[in-house]
């Protein structure tokens, strides 16, 4: 109930500043010459999930502007690659993107810590983390460095582990699979002997069909079924252990940013954090449906990393982040900030969250 409050609340809210906005924001669009924003992005045109969430963003920062602001989105490889999009951005070749911010730990690890974390934040408690813990904060000090400003836009809830085409039961069968898998993540699973690769989601089906790669990671049943890696991939493990929950990141060229009022900002700070939320509510409403389609449908086999995998790789990730956290000074401001959310919350997200899903996933009758 307090859910669906909030939820409503949010959406109402967006609206309301879409309403107000209106008649608020014809400077910068005239006399800055701001017509048409470009927004870059990293996923394949309409993606359901992200893909779909910045087209959604765009209509809804037109309308909150009176057509005063006319985003145009742009899917990756369209103006720029997938990767690029931090790049793009920060140059001023496009106004906007919409993109992971661990697709940019090659400028900085600390990005990480805004994305996702293996054994880190669940989707909740990382919202916390930045609205109340200090990390939004950090996120523009860092993102400052590179002529942007971020935002969180919204997050994907726990990640499933992966499509495989054959099964991994053991460290034995790690070693040497050639693995599509960004992030942490990634370097978890190299020094478990892995060979890691990273693809955009668009370039994902044709190897992992034609054996370039053997398996892949993606979101989870709603977001990974368009993209027919259950035609190619037979076993779809859980749980994803890399991505807890990973966050999207809608980032503004600083100089733009600059040029709008700061009623302005307001509204498209708004504007970006309700879009998350119904981010949030897709994934949530349409895994369901989606992961049922592709079981009974597709046939596609499930399977769960045993304890002694899952053991593994919490090791190795603790290992890997804590390097990472304290590969410098800046970082290791941000990994202090993280860690020390994450030991205050994860107590008492073991005594609300996990206990009621472990009491609730009891057998008994119910309804």
């Amino acid at each position: 109930m307090i859910r669906r409050k909030f939820l409503k609340g949010a959406v109402a809210t967006g609206a309301a500043a879409a309403s107000a906005a209106a008649s608020s924001f014809p400077a910068p669009a005239i006399a800055q010459g701001i017509k048409e924003l470009k927004i870059v992005t990293s996923w394949p045109k309409n993606l359901p999930g992200p893909g779909i969430s910045v087209e959604r963003l765009a209509k809804r920062i037109e309308e909150a502007t009176g057509g005063k602001l006319k985003p145009k989105v742009f899917a990756a490889g369209e103006l720029v690659g997938g990767f690029e999009v931090l790049d793009a951005v920060s140059r001023g070749t496009a106004d906007m993107g919409h993109g992971a911010a661990y697709y940019w730990q090659g400028k900085s690890k600390a990005f990480n810590f805004f994305t996702a974390v293996p054994m880190g934040l669940i989707g909740q408690e990382h919202i916390a983390w930045l609205a109340n813990g200090g990390g939004q904060k950090l996120y523009e000090e860092l993102c400052a460095q590179y002529n942007v400003i971020a935002y969180y836009g919204g997050h994907t809830d726990a990640q499933m582990g992966g499509w495989f085409r054959k099964e991994i039961k053991s460290l034995d069968d790690v070693k040497g699979l050639k693995y599509r898998i960004p992030g942490l993540g990634g370097e978890v699973m190299k020094r478990l002997g892995a060979t890691v690769v990273n693809l955009p989601g668009g370039e994902v089906f044709a190897a992992l069909q034609s054996g370039a790669i053997d398996g892949s990671e993606w979101v989870g049943p709603f977001a990974d079924t368009p993209l027919g890696f259950y035609k190619v991939a037979k076993y779809y493990y859980y749980p994803g252990f890399h991505e807890p929950s990973t966050g999207l990141e809608t980032c503004f060229n600083l100089d733009v940013w600059k040029g709008f009022s700061k009623e302005q900002q307001h509204v498209l700070r708004a504007l970006v954090e309700s879009e998350g939320l119904a981010l949030q509510s897709d994934y949530i409403a349409y895994n369901g449906p989606a992961l049922e389609n592709l079981v009974d449908k597709h046939k596609v086999e499930l399977r769960r990393f045993s304890d002694d995998l899952l053991k593994e790789f919490g090791r190795v990730s603790g290992e890997v982040v804590a390097e990472v956290g304290n590969s410098d000074p800046f970082t290791k401001k941000v990994y202090d900030s993280f860690m020390d959310f994450r030991k205050k919350s994860i107590e008492a997200t073991k005594l609300s969250t996990h206990a009621y899903l472990n009491a609730r996933a009891l057998p008994y009758k119910y309804g």
